[in-house]
């Protein structure tokens, strides 16, 4: 997806600003409304943003690399942290890397076991799914959907919620 100026601005804008609300970027984008930031946001933005637990919005780790490389942010070392709940964290710790072999959710929940953690199969599919809309971990289609992470687990910093 190829972003105009305007768009990677205001990209730039969620990665300093985040976790943030409509209401700040409605002032900082001189819009009219939080609906027209969401509609922006859905319309200009979808791949490059989410909403935390929250419901803050916060820039995905592609769009603070983006912005970065385009020298629209500058790093401080801090910028790929995300917040996550410890279920997302746990899951972070244990999924298979990006250049390894991807794995299913009851792999994951395997994983999960033996690292000492006890979760539903249903939380683990759950937490896979917002780690994907997230961009910290990619899902592959193949007969049953599998999942391993979108960076580099050196690259990215977490924080459990509390």
């Amino acid at each position: 997806m190829t972003l105009s100026e305007e768009a990677l601005t205001r990209l730039a804008d969620i990665v300093a600003l985040q976790p943030t609300k409509n209401g700040e970027l409605q002032q900082r984008w001189e819009l009219d409304s939080g609906s027209e930031v969401h509609q922006y946001l859905e319309s200009e933005l979808k791949d490059y943003y989410y909403r935390n637990e929250d419901s803050l919005i916060c820039a995905t780790p592609e769009a603070g690399e983006l912005v970065r490389a385009e020298g629209l942010v500058e790093s401080t070392g801090e910028d790929d942290a995300v917040e996550v709940p410890p279920i997302q964290a746990d899951v972070i710790a244990v999924i298979a890397g990006p250049d390894e072999q991807t794995q299913s959710v009851v792999s994951v929940l395997h994983a999960l076991e033996d690292a000492g953690h006890d979760y539903a199969v249903e939380d683990v599919r759950s937490a896979l799914h917002s780690l994907v809309d997230k961009g910290i971990v990619e899902r592959v289609r193949k007969t049953v959907p599998t999942f391993r992470l979108a960076v580099a687990r050196e690259d990215l910093t977490v924080a459990e919620l509390e």
